[in-house]
This record gives structure tokens, C-alpha cells and sequence, in this order.
């Protein structure tokens, strides 16, 4: 070793010999660990504020169906099902939530549920996928059940952890997924 290095590797050492460079060394290696607690709470309280805005838009997405006229559900494309899916993506917009592309998507139908599938530009290429069910049935409880026709809207949204990425901090084999998929519905009765 060079005397500069001596130098400065002896500067260091003395520095850490008093109670300065033991708080530290204590910051250095709990740093990592304070870091990934706060990108985990920040992480899960952007997690349930998501949930919660879906949540609401699947709800105004039901009750606006519930509204809706079932005479048009024989055609392949019905304005009812169209209007649904123009509601929640109006919401998603309103709530400056990405909609992946959902304004454009074509639906897929089968018997009488419409499926929207969405990708573009989605958290971590995730898929935002819209169930509109508009013959959803459910029946009452009581001496005489009634069996009620409804609207089930169901809103599948790719939620992309930031943690995944500040866990290696602490654990640096670790495998963490970093997408996952939150799953929000509303069930309402078809009043027409």
C-alpha cells in the first residue's frame, strides 16, 4: 500500500472508532432495510387507493346498467353494453387511472356477457380486462324467493409494485412477481 492509501484508510479507521462512525455504520446498514419498509408502505397505500377508484368505477358502471334497456341485449354490439363500457372508461379517465387502451377495445361476446380486453400501454404489460354480464341472475332469500335478473361488472387492472425493485436491497436472490392483478365487481338488479 502507498502511504496516501495508508493515510487515508487510517483517517477512516479513527473515524470509526468513536461514536460517530458506529452511528454510522449503523445508518449504512439499516439504510437498506428503512428503505424497503417505506417503498412497501407507499407501495400497498397505492395498491388500495387503486382498488378503491376501481371499485367506484365498476359501481357506476353497475348502476348506470341497471337503467339500461335489456330489449337491444339480442344484438351482437348493443348501445346499453357500449354505454356501460363508456361509463367505467370515463371514470378510469376522470380518475387519471391508465386505461390501457380501453376506449378502443372490441368486445368479445358470449351469451350475454361482453368481455373487453385491454393492453396497451399497461403498468408492467399487464392486461385491464371489463366483464359486462347482463344476465347475471341471483335470487332472494325469504318465504318466497324471487329470482331477479342483474348487471354483474367485473374489472380485472394490472397493479405494478415498485417494491419488487428495492427488495434486492435487502435480499438480493430475491424473486418477487411485481404485477399483480386487482379484481374489482359490482352486482346490481336490471330495473328495465
Amino acid at each position: 500500500m502507498t502511504d496516501s492509501v495508508r493515510t487515508v484508510w487510517r483517517k477512516w479507521l479513527d473515524a470509526c472508532a468513536g461514536t460517530d462512525g458506529s452511528e454510522i455504520l449503523e445508518f449504512a446498514v439499516s439504510l437498506p432495510l428503512l428503505i424497503v419498509i417505506a417503498i412497501g408502505v407507499t407501495d400497498f397505500g397505492a395498491a388500495f387507493n387503486l382498488k378503491y377508484k376501481l371499485h367506484n368505477a365498476v359501481g357506476a358502471g353497475a348502476r348506470f346498467a341497471s337503467n339500461q334497456t335489456t330489449s337491444d341485449l339480442t344484438n351482437p354490439t348493443p348501445t346499453s353494453t357500449k354505454a356501460i363500457h363508456d361509463v367505467i372508461h370515463n371514470y378510469l379517465s376522470t380518475a387519471k387511472i391508465n386505461d390501457c387502451g380501453l376506449s378502443t377495445a372490441v368486445p368479445t361476446k358470449s351469451g350475454l356477457t361482453w368481455t373487453y380486453t385491454a393492453t396497451t400501454n399497461c403498468p408492467g404489460n399487464g392486461t385491464l380486462v371489463l366483464v359486462v354480464d347482463r344476465g347475471d341472475t341471483f335470487s332472494t332469500t325469504g318465504a318466497s324467493p324471487v329470482s331477479l335478473e342483474a348487471t354483474r361488472v367485473t374489472l380485472t387492472y394490472p397493479f405494478q409494485w415498485r417494491f419488487h425493485r428495492v427488495i434486492k436491497l435487502v435480499a438480493p436472490t430475491s424473486n418477487y412477481a411485481g404485477i399483480t392483478q386487482l379484481t374489482t365487481v359490482a352486482v346490481m338488479p336490471n330495473l328495465n
